[in-house]
């Protein structure tokens, strides 16, 4: 297990160099001038141009710009916002709770719909509700965020007016971050109807960012049922006189969850994009917000750390769910 560990460890270090490089490279193909979009086009003149390229060190050549880079970042300093100057490490971390929050819901909405919904689709495999399935399950595929995200704010909020258009709280409710989850922090202050609010505010955006990875779930879990629910010890277990529901719940399911937990590690990826835009549609305060901003005002700093900080988070998710899966299944821990 150990060899295992280290082996995965290992095949992860240049994935996140690639990362870096990748990262480097095509913020620099933004359009735009990061100097006007600091200072202002008025009242720049060459001098003061360089200047301010010499500050933020764009006067090197692209080669030592990555070097250096590269060095801060293993220092741990991913330098500071052009645009508020502060920590871009700090103002990370600050938004991030936001954007957890908002994945963490969509996650949770995808596995308490998408497995139970691809279970049944195998048990009732050419039934009306299988069929039912695999067509909900490609309108979520190809459905367009900005699209179901309008389309969910006109239906709930603007004409049935039960659910806010943006924001994480009602403006009425004020009380200091202590988790930085408002769903967990309004249960911790006395604040009648807080809670409420929360739930509210968080509903459509999680419905909207769960849509994909709940699609891609019940397709997996449907798919790995019916391989699994003609497997010899079903079989047995059916042919004892167990009760069905034990048979799929315990036999089938347990066994047809392995490949579908490699495929929930995948979706992290898939939420951490997701939320740049559902957070702009729905002004969620949260880091995909703020890296939209930050490539509107060419902010280096904010979009190169800001997108190395997520996607170094998606590749620990990933690695944790490929050791997940050495634990689950032991032959993967052998092969070569």
């Amino acid at each position: 297990m150990v060899g295992f560990l280290i082996g995965r460890i290992l095949r992860v270090v240049p994935t996140v160099l690639g990362i870096t490089l990748v990262t480097f490279t095509l913020v620099r193909l933004i359009p735009g001038d990061p100097v006007v979009a600091m200072m202002g086009e008025t009242g720049l003149n060459a001098v003061g141009r360089e200047r301010a390229l010499a500050m933020l060190g764009l006067d090197r050549p692209l080669h030592e710009q990555y070097l250096i880079y590269l060095g801060n970042i293993l220092r741990g300093d991913f330098s500071r916002s052009i645009g508020t100057s502060e920590s871009v490490l700090k103002e990370f971390l600050a938004l991030l709770p936001a954007t957890l929050e908002l994945g963490t819901a969509a996650l949770l909405l995808a596995l308490l719909v998408g497995i139970p919904a691809g279970v049944i689709a195998a048990v009732k495999r050419g039934s009306l509700v299988d069929h039912a399935t695999i067509v909900a399950a490609l309108s979520g595929y190809s459905m367009p965020v900005f699209w179901w995200g309008l389309l969910l704010i006109l239906l709930f909020s603007g004409t049935l007016g039960w659910t806010p258009v943006s924001g994480r709280l009602g403006v009425q409710f004020y009380f200091e971050p202590i988790t930085g989850f408002h769903l967990i922090d309004s249960l911790l202050v006395d604040e009648p109807g807080a809670l409420t609010s929360a739930v509210r505010h968080v509903i459509l955006p999680a419905i909207v960012l769960a849509t994909f990875p709940l699609a891609v779930i019940a397709r997996m879990t449907r798919s790995s049922m019916l391989e699994v629910l003609n497997d010899d010890y079903v079989r047995t277990a059916r042919a004892k006189g167990l009760p069905g529901w034990r048979v799929v719940n315990v036999h089938a399911l347990r066994n047809a969850l392995i490949p579908v937990i490699t495929v929930i590690g995948l979706q992290i990826s898939v939420l951490v994009t997701g939320a740049v835009m559902t957070e702009t549609i729905f002004s969620w305060p949260g880091v995909g917000k703020w890296l939209l901003e930050g490539v509107y005002r060419r902010d280096y700093p904010v979009v190169q750390g800001g997108v190395l900080l997520l996607a170094l988070m998606v590749v620990a998710v990933n690695l944790l769910v490929d050791l997940l899966y050495g634990v689950v299944n032991p032959r993967i821990r052998h092969a070569r």
